[in-house]
């Protein structure tokens, strides 16, 4: 008999040396160990491990009594608050999946989304009550179990629901032991994309895939125990990139955050000692521009993820001024949250400031929990060149990709082709196999013939002292077929100047990218900070139909 042959005689799975990964064990240890240690902070409230664990066994129990159980879909219209993070346990405790919906979609969506994913309970905050209250009689389907979720440290709204969340706690047993899951592969949430052109997709996550991107979390970031993490980011997104079950793996201690606000993020800092938070470069930008008064005494180390769009370098450099440590992902809703990660190296700090703010500005490597990222030809899924200028598509390949779109074959099959997961995101990869976006593949604006990266303008754009954000889009021109648009928001005090830009502009960036069009006024944004460039696209359109 051959060694190969033998190393699988009488050495098969049992239940002794293979478990099916769930992030459901994080919780029990964590109780089990540190069962007094802080884990959730709201307001004038603190709940330790042990009641955390205690309140998500209740809440499961008490769906399961009311008939939810294996398959069945658990909605939240909720901000950063406890009921939140104890779905993220209680919903899997039963087989059922958890479904957080964006808190800023208006009814149309949200009725879309309950009525796709055939939600059989919904909980809702007061604050969204009249949205939630428009969305139920549009419904085609069923309408859920209706919970109210009464937050002290909100004012306002109404109750709409058939019953309050703390009262169907009480229905629960604290005691109540969850199943072990059947298998690794069960739906654990549904997370829906932004739906920016048509109904938005289903995107289904796994146990396995949450337990991975939970712990690479911890790895890739480097983050010690017990941490003291800052929900700057919105636990409807991605599941908030997977950190509630992060935070359970490591230990560590919840700071909720109704809503983002710079002088209560810095409050929050210095009170509760935090460690760490995430958040879109938008979210950065507001705490680099906020007051110096708001900004001082913070004297310990804070570490900060920045994701959700190719950050301009010069938002990096602001972070890093005020002393924050900041470390660039990349991902998407369909991975998880962060699959890729811009790890940094010791002779970098070497460098200069704004050297360094480009080099961690990129989109990077593989995180330790995804099996891949490439840049690919979309037409042949070769590699493309490690030479910074040949463009392609990021593609990737891993357990920390998404089951697929629910019920949506065809967009599955689409999104899957080739054997990775496409992202539609261009980019090149540059001589260290480090990746950098370049844009998405419909913001590439092709000017007389000539590709114009608008990432490329909008970081020139946001170097200029009065700009505190800028999106820069294709509008239509007979001349050259189309041209840069740019959207700018400006800082506070400051006022219009289209030639001061256009100087800027020239002086850093090649004659044909310079924007022929400035727009000033707010930027629309997504919940959680994305400039809404489909709208600014409508409007670029709109502006030149009448000029």
């Amino acid at each position: 008999m051959s060694t190969a042959k033998s190393y699988n005689q009488d050495l098969a799975k049992n239940a002794a040396n293979f478990e099916q990964l769930t992030p459901l064990t994080f919780l029990e240890r964590a109780a089990m160990v540190y069962p007094n240690k802080p884990a959730v902070v709201h307001g004038e409230l603190t709940y330790t491990w042990l009641q955390v664990r205690e309140r998500c066994a209740r809440l499961a129990s008490a769906l399961s009594k009311r008939g939810v159980g294996y398959g069945d879909t658990v909605a939240a219209m909720l901000p950063n608050i406890p009921a939140m993070y104890d779905l993220h346990f209680a919903t899997p405790m039963i087989g059922a999946v958890m479904n957080t919906l964006n808190t800023r979609l208006d009814p149309e969506a949200i009725a879309f989304m309950l009525d796709h994913g055939e939600a059989k309970v919904l909980l809702t905050d007061r604050e969204f009550s009249g949205i939630v209250g428009k969305a139920l009689p549009l419904m085609k389907g069923a309408r859920p179990l209706v919970v109210d979720v009464d937050d002290p440290e909100y004012e306002g709204g109404a109750l709409i629901g058939e019953i309050e969340y703390e009262a169907l706690l009480r229905e629960g047993d604290p005691a109540f032991r969850p199943q072990p899951i059947a298998d690794e592969w069960d739906a654990i949430a549904l997370n829906y994309t932004s739906g920016t052109t048509g109904n938005p997709k289903g995107v289904v996550y796994h146990h396995r895939g949450a337990y991975l991107n939970a712990v690479s979390n911890i790895v890739t970031w480097g983050m010690p125990p017990h941490s003291v993490y800052l929900w700057t980011l919105p636990m409807f997104h991605c599941n908030g990139w997977c950190f509630p079950w992060t935070m359970a793996a490591n230990a560590g201690v919840n700071v909720c955050l109704r809503r983002v606000d710079p002088k209560l993020i810095f409050d929050m800092i210095r009170k509760h000692k935090v460690t760490h938070f995430c958040g879109a470069p938008i979210v950065h930008g507001m705490l680099i521009n906020a007051r110096a008064e708001d900004r001082a005494g913070i004297d310990h180390s804070v570490s900060a993820l920045i994701a959700g769009a190719a950050p301009p370098a010069a938002i990096i450099e602001g972070m890093e001024r005020l002393g924050f440590s900041i470390t660039h992902v990349y991902g998407l809703t369909e991975t998880y949250g962060p699959a890729s990660v811009c790890a940094k190296h010791a002779e970098w700090d070497q460098l200069t400031l704004a050297r360094r703010a480009e080099l961690n500005g990129r989109q990077g490597v593989r995180s330790l929990m995804e099996e891949a990222i490439d840049v690919v030809d979309p037409e042949t899924m070769t590699s493309v060149p490690h030479d910074g200028e040949t463009m392609g598509e990021i593609v990737f390949r891993g357990n920390i990709v998404m089951k697929g779109y629910l019920k949506n074959e065809a967009a599955t099959a689409e999104c899957f082709n080739g054997g990775w997961f496409r992202t539609g995101d261009l980019a090149v990869v540059e001589a260290d196999g480090y990746v950098k976006i370049k844009d998405r593949s419909k913001d590439i604006i092709i000017s007389g013939g000539e590709n114009i990266s608008s990432i490329e303008v909008e970081d020139v754009l946001f170097r200029h002292p009065d700009v505190l954000a800028a999106a820069v889009v294709a509008m239509p021109d007979e001349k050259w077929g189309e041209v840069p648009c740019a959207f700018i928001e400006l800082r506070e005090g400051a006022t219009p100047d289209e030639p001061g830009l256009v100087e800027h502009c020239r002086a850093n960036l090649a004659r044909f990218k310079t924007p022929k069009h400035y727009i000033f006024g707010p930027l629309p944004k997504t919940s959680t900070g994305k400039i809404q460039k489909f709208l600014l696209r409508d409007q670029a359109k709109s502006a030149e139909a009448i000029k």
